[in-house]
């Protein structure tokens, strides 16, 4: 129980960490955000908990195949804001985007034989 009590306080200090940041710096807090920490942080505790390094190994390569539509995301949300696009609506619609790009991407992984 104690393991995952400092898993969700390290989770919520690195998120509480990045929103504050945010207020006085977006670049600090991008450049916070932007980190693998989320990751590192996984990597670590699947280790911990498996001791298993092939665990670890393809944790990391489904994250690197899963990053790319993710940065859908990215560039969409800025380019409706910037638009005039309402803030809950853009989200939505980014989040949507993202959703059916993970999906595109893990259907066009299938194809050349790349299992997540």
């Amino acid at each position: 129980m104690g393991q995952y009590a400092l898993k969700i306080i390290l989770s919520a200090l690195i998120l509480v960490a990045i929103a504050e940041v945010a207020k006085r710096s977006t670049f600090w807090a991008a450049a916070l955000a932007s980190l693998p920490l989320t990751s590192l942080l996984a990597f670590v505790w699947l280790y911990l908990d498996t001791g298993d390094v092939q665990k670890v190994a393809a944790l990391s390569s489904g994250i690197f195949w899963l990053v790319l539509p993710s940065l859908l995301l990215f560039v969409l949300l800025p380019l409706l804001l910037r638009s005039g696009v309402g803030f809950w609506l853009s989200l939505a619609v980014s989040s949507a985007a993202t959703a059916l790009a993970y999906l595109g991407t893990i259907k066009l992984l299938a194809l050349f034989g790349i299992r997540l």
